[in-house]
């Protein structure tokens, strides 16, 4: 497989207390199955679907203070972590976890975008990252959701150089970047209205499935939360997500699309 260009998603994992009902609640929802927890790696354990890696779950870290809140993380591609956490910091970022290698799987870091969006970088070693994307069960979308827009634009676009877009609509500011080959992600903004200041800004995943509602009521059956939706659009049915423990996630049916695509300015 191909390297992946800087600044593509390349990779989704998620942190819970209780690993053994993650596996089981993205089980009944996506379908995943799960490969032997890793515990040399704090027993990372991949999800895969139709036999190829999608996702991971891990538990919190020994001597982790309180109980962590369980969350989505999206990694982006980079061919030197080291460079793009330099990058990360003279934007104005934070690093939360400098860079450091993952045996020979490749080298991580974690970091946070000067309005509190938290994501991860990949430097890619013999884990590439997603070998599924875009289809049923598999990681197909991401969108940056921010109550500061253009602090969020300027810092990801300095870091991994993404052209950049916005709807044009006079009732929405959404942003859409790119690398010049089709968009590879979204920027919404939290309005008051819909996110309690409690809720910190994020990127929210949005994996594929068949049937939008279906899913949402295996979810809820699971012991997930519907924020909203389903609702239509042109770029599918879609639906957002709180699973048990509290990790926010959407689910999308990119085959069933209403209305237009609208005009990017």
């Amino acid at each position: 497989m191909a390297s992946r260009t800087e600044g593509t998603p390349v990779w989704t994992d998620a942190m819970f207390t209780d690993v053994e009902g993650a596996k089981a609640f993205y089980a009944d929802v996506l379908g995943w199955t799960f490969g032997e927890s890793a515990s040399e790696f704090g027993n990372y354990t991949q999800a895969y679907k139709n036999g190829k890696a999608v996702a991971a779950v891990v538990p919190p870290m020994p001597g982790q203070d309180g109980e962590p809140q369980s969350a989505w993380c999206l990694y982006f591609a980079s061919p030197d972590a080291e460079t793009t956490a330099e990058k990360i910091k003279a934007a104005g970022g934070t690093l939360l976890m400098e860079p450091m290698k993952v045996g020979d799987f490749g080298t991580m870091c974690l970091a946070q975008d000067p309005t509190g969006v938290v994501f991860g970088v990949w430097q890619a070693g013999a884990h590439e990252g997603f070998e599924l994307e875009g289809e049923t069960g598999s990681y197909v979308w991401a969108e940056v959701f921010t109550r500061e827009p253009g602090k969020s634009d300027d810092f990801f676009t300095a870091v991994f150089d993404f052209g950049s877009k916005k709807i044009k609509d006079e009732h929405m500011d959404y942003r859409v970047f790119d690398l010049g080959a089709g968009p590879v992600l979204g920027r919404m903004v939290m309005s008051p209205d819909d996110f309690p200041a409690e809720v910190p800004a994020y990127i929210q995943i949005y994996f594929a499935v068949d049937n939008c509602d279906k899913a949402v009521e295996a979810a809820e059956r699971a012991g997930g939360r519907k924020v909203f939706g389903p609702m239509d659009s042109p770029f599918g049915r879609f639906a957002a997500v709180l699973d048990p423990q509290g990790a926010a996630f959407a689910v999308i049916d990119v085959k069933t699309t209403v209305g237009e695509m609208p005009e990017m300015v």
